[in-house]
């Protein structure tokens, strides 16, 4: 039988070499930042040759749309998996919430990699701010259909404080107490979710 075949179809799954190059690429980029880093250091690293690497990826910026797009899935799994496991309305967005304060006390952390990524890239039409843009379209998309379960006439306005909230925590959480910035986090996010008499209007925020 040839190498990657099974029974006549072809083997889709990716390559170890990638799979070990993008690895690298993730551990390196978020915790060194993009531009600061060579493609000879993730060869390097990843132990793979140079003409691997441009097999896999015909240049860095190839490798760093990769990235992005695997933190993205990353963190789409953890809101499908919340979207999955709810009970009431508000069940999914407070788990969300958990997962993005449990994020900013793990070690290692640097903040958000999308936030971190559209510093160093401000053109708007370079594919990598693209990306970004798309990455965090997905998400408040994502939180306004959640949001309209608990607060109908105002979720968008809503679902945006709450990509604001978790900005600012995922910044903060880089310069401040990480328990703290958690728990002042999560406050944020429950007095969004009361009930709309009991909570600061979201009217004014667009």
């Amino acid at each position: 039988m040839v190498e990657g075949m099974t029974r006549g179809k072809p083997d889709n799954r990716p390559s170890e070499a990638r799979l070990r190059l993008l690895a690298t690429a993730t551990r390196i980029f978020y915790s060194e930042g993009i531009h600061s880093v060579g493609v000879d250091r993730i060869i390097a690293e990843a132990k793979v040759t140079r003409a691997t690497f441009y097999r896999h990826f015909p240049s860095k910026d190839d490798l760093i749309l990769a990235y992005l797009r695997e933190v993205h899935e990353m963190e789409r799994g953890t809101v499908d998996a919340a979207i999955a496991n709810d009970s009431s309305p508000v069940d999914p967005l407070l788990a969300i919430a958990g997962s993005i304060a449990q994020n900013i006390q793990s070690p290692g952390f640097r903040g958000c990699a999308f936030l971190n990524a559209a510093a160093e890239y401000p053109d708007m039409e370079h594919p990598v701010r693209q990306e970004i843009i798309a990455h965090r379209q997905w998400f408040l998309d994502t939180l306004s259909k959640l949001m309209a379960q608990v607060h109908p006439e105002t979720a968008d306005p809503a679902a945006r404080r709450f990509v604001m909230l978790r900005d600012g925590a995922m910044a903060a959480g880089c310069l401040f107490d990480p328990a703290l910035v958690s728990e002042t986090f999560l406050h944020g996010v429950e007095d969004l979710l009361q009930p709309s008499a009991d909570r600061p209007s979201t009217e004014s925020i667009d």
